[in-house]
């Protein structure tokens, strides 16, 4: 952003503390749209982007009192869409990551062929791999996923979707020898 709409924007801030409505409502105006496809940069979905803008307006409403250099509002917004952006992605994974555990020990828990000795040392085995593997192991195989999906839902390459795979079931294959 040049200095002259960083002075721009001290400036409404400036006047907003000072009770303008209508200062705010020319800052939502210049960084709302900017903020929102920042958000969707994280998110690739244009709705939960436009969640995540508006959940942050909010938060700028109440703590702009505490930002020091009203210069660098738009700055200062933008870690706050960034950080409300990682912290939706980090909740939907943790989701996800439940989600999968429960349907990955149903699977195994639903095969006749299995006895329940088995399915414990094996059980124990994933345990054991990190969350990263197991999380990558749980997409492929009880989920179904492809790769590309692995990929997309963990915001990660898919070549790294095969090295999490490969060592996994190197680990796996070490551990139940």
């Amino acid at each position: 952003m040049t200095e002259p709409n960083k002075i721009f924007d001290g400036l409404l801030v400036l006047q907003y503390k000072s009770g303008s409505k209508k200062a705010m409502s020319l800052l939502v105006k210049r960084h709302h749209e900017k903020l929102c496809k920042h958000a969707y940069w994280y998110t690739h979905d244009m709705d939960q982007a436009k969640d995540i803008t508006q959940e942050c307006w909010s938060i700028i409403l109440k703590k702009i009192e505490t930002l020091k250099n009203p210069n660098l509002f738009g700055s200062w917004a933008l870690r706050i869409v960034t950080r409300k952006s990682l912290n939706i992605i980090n909740q939907e994974k943790r989701e996800l990551q439940k989600r999968s555990d429960f349907h990955f020990c149903r699977v195994i828990e639903n095969e006749k062929h299995v006895n329940k000795e088995e399915i414990g040392i094996l059980q124990k085995a994933i345990m054991a791999l990190n969350k990263d593997q197991q999380q990558v192991l749980r997409l492929f195989y009880a989920e179904d996923y492809s790769l590309k999906e692995i990929s997309d839902i963990l915001s990660i390459s898919r070549g790294t979707v095969k090295s999490r795979l490969f060592h996994a079931r190197e680990k796996l294959k070490k551990n139940l020898k």
